[in-house]
């Protein structure tokens, strides 16, 4: 009965969509800017409250401060990156078609070789294929362009509306947010207090952590990308060590995503290039997996590493790039709320007991 019941449930809600679209319509307009100042807020917080419990500063004073620090620092990378990457970026575009040529050129060798010759059908059926798809892509896009404008402008415009509105709500959140648990438990009876709290503690320690520790490690890895790329002579070094510390971001598979673009340009360079851009990938995985990682995130999620694929795999088919974003912080506190509600039934169970 229970199980009909909750099937029944179910069937009703699908009847009713439309009672939940404003609902959906506001997720979609503040959850950007809602998401993106509870990231900072992680990353800042840590620093309010210890100037305010070592130094006693006021937290409006010391958010103000450090909302000008970040901006001035902000301001400062940008006058000083954007001119890098859009040389690199120019030079780039301008040396395309030699990288082009050379690549072609590399291919019709490989092809022509003769110790390559019981392949050479199979690789013609594979480039006619790719052309045939090349081709209906750009047809399907250039058909779609006119009536996609609207929707890019629509989440351009929300976009910057939640950039813009982002940083009142980053204030408000490390003004009080630190008072938000304890404002919560008021309304709750006063025998459940304490675990609430303590349960949103362990919660809020648990993103903190995750969150925090990722964004120190993609800072580190593209360093490191950047460091390795400038020895080895890449070009574009700066631009493949920023896009690797963004992509990292992703568990797991951040890194080797990264690797592609990079690889890619290699290709166009030299084999020997291509090597020598695996044995900074090599060096990069060794260092974040044995030190950066271990050190910065330790084991504070207590998750298995093929629960971590499984959750990828499936947040991100399910909500794309901020399912794996996120699926891994959300999963985290799942499995702390579920863990607690557990203990709970066991309790009011009475069934649990260890057996004399």
């Amino acid at each position: 009965m229970i199980v009909l019941l909750c099937l029944l449930i179910i069937f009703v809600f699908s009847k009713v969509t439309w009672f939940f679209k404003p609902i959906n319509d506001f997720v979609d307009i503040v959850g950007f800017p809602v998401i993106l100042a509870g990231v900072l807020f992680y990353l800042f917080n840590p620093v309010v409250d210890w100037l305010e419990n070592k130094f006693h500063v006021k937290r409006v004073w010391t958010i103000i401060g450090l909302f000008v620090v970040v901006i001035a620092l902000l301001v400062l990378g940008v006058v000083s990156l954007i001119p890098v990457i859009r040389s690199q970026a120019t030079d780039f575009l301008k040396n395309w078609p030699d990288y082009w040529n050379h690549l072609t050129n590399q291919l019709d060798t490989w092809l022509n070789d003769p110790r390559f010759g019981q392949f050479q059908k199979e690789f013609q059926k594979v480039s006619d294929s790719a052309t045939s798809s090349l081709s209906s892509w750009v047809s399907n896009a250039a058909n779609h362009t006119f009536t996609s404008v609207g929707g890019v402008i629509s989440s351009v415009t929300k976009i910057v509306v939640g950039l813009i509105t982002m940083p009142f709500i980053l204030f408000y959140l490390l003004k009080d947010g630190h008072q938000l648990p304890k404002y919560l438990a008021h309304f709750l009876p006063t025998k459940k207090r304490a675990g609430f709290v303590s349960i949103l503690d362990e919660v809020n320690g648990k993103v903190s952590g995750y969150i925090r520790g990722q964004l120190i490690v993609a800072f580190c890895v593209a360093i490191m990308f950047f460091v390795g790329y400038l020895i080895i002579g890449l070009k574009f070094a700066l631009t493949l060590g920023i896009a690797a510390g963004i992509l990292n971001l992703i568990p797991y598979l951040g890194s080797f995503l990264a690797m592609v673009p990079s690889l890619i340009l290699a290709a166009f360079i030299s084999p020997w290039m291509v090597v020598k851009v695996l044995i900074v990938f090599a060096i990069e995985q060794t260092i974040e997996g044995r030190i950066l990682s271990p050190l910065i995130l330790g084991t504070n999620l207590a998750i298995h590493p093929v629960t971590i694929l499984i959750v990828l795999l499936a947040s991100g088919r399910m909500f794309g790039v901020l399912g794996v974003i996120f699926g891994i912080p959300v999963y985290a506190v799942s499995k702390v709320l579920l863990t607690h509600l557990f203990h709970w039934y066991k309790k009011q169970n009475g069934g649990y007991e260890t057996p004399d």
